[in-house]
């Protein structure tokens, strides 16, 4: 099984696999009935959730009802824990959305859920984040998951994260690490071997490899960083990745 899903990732461009994949996982969910993990996000039960990647597919990762990853898990803990999310009615900037959320997440927000990608057929908005095609102060949140080390320049896309806030508003602004994890970010533009992408940066559309100076990065755009582990507690329970911090960019109050 981890061959498969694998090679399925590693060949099939993600458009293609977001508009497919979606039946036969569920089917294949029958197999890996139990109660022992639950995704928060569609409430199914199974002993343990599909493995997941693209070299060495981690164990207990994929859900196979709704398709959430581990981070896909732990965002929406963060938003309903810690956030008023899905209590109040927000303007809503997703950017590269994932199918678990969203529907979800437009029952919540209605017209003001808007979803964005440079290419995605299930986004709204055709966008490139570089240049956000919305006026300033006009979104209370954004969702940027594992995007930025895909982009030409992460510090100009969150300088136009930070342009579409409101003040006080916040991002969560995901991004992969691979241990051992560097302290400075690396990038080298003049990499543009696939196979050599994907043993430098992770992935072979990976353009930067992020290190432990990430707040600083998010601090560089003009966002005021923060950090938090909040749900390792939750990590057996919800099939979440050992020691992964939530990381936000919040867009300082007028004034402040």
């Amino acid at each position: 099984m981890k061959k498969v899903i694998s090679l399925l990732i590693r060949f099939i461009p993600r458009k293609y696999l977001q508009l497919f994949s979606g039946v036969g996982l569920k089917a294949l969910g029958i197999f890996y009935a139990g109660s022992q993990v639950e995704c928060p996000i569609c409430q199914h039960k199974y002993r343990q959730f599909l493995p997941y990647g693209r070299i060495n597919p981690r164990p207990n990762a994929l859900c196979p009802n709704c398709l959430s990853l581990e981070r896909h898990r732990l965002i929406w803990l963060y938003l309903k824990e810690k956030t008023d999310f899905f209590s109040a009615q927000l303007n809503v900037l997703h950017i590269a959305p994932e199918p678990c959320f969203m529907e979800r997440f437009e029952r919540q927000h209605g017209a003001g859920y808007v979803t964005a990608d440079i290419e995605s057929p299930l986004a709204k908005v055709k966008m490139d984040i570089h240049q956000i095609p919305f006026v300033e102060n006009h979104f209370d949140a954004v969702l940027c998951n594992h995007v930025l080390e895909h982009v030409k320049d992460d510090i100009q896309a969150m300088s136009e994260i930070k342009r579409v806030l409101k003040p006080g508003g916040w991002a969560i602004m995901q991004v992969p690490f691979f241990s051992p994890v560097p302290d400075v970010t690396f990038e080298d533009a003049s990499i543009t071997n696939p196979r050599e992408r994907e043993r430098i940066f992770g992935q072979d559309d990976h353009v930067r490899l992020f290190g432990k100076d990430y707040p600083k990065r998010i601090a560089q755009s003009g966002l005021i960083p923060e950090a938090s582990d909040f749900a390792k507690a939750q990590a057996e329970k919800f099939g979440l990745q050992q020691g992964e911090i939530i990381y936000l960019g919040r867009k300082a109050q007028v004034g402040c």
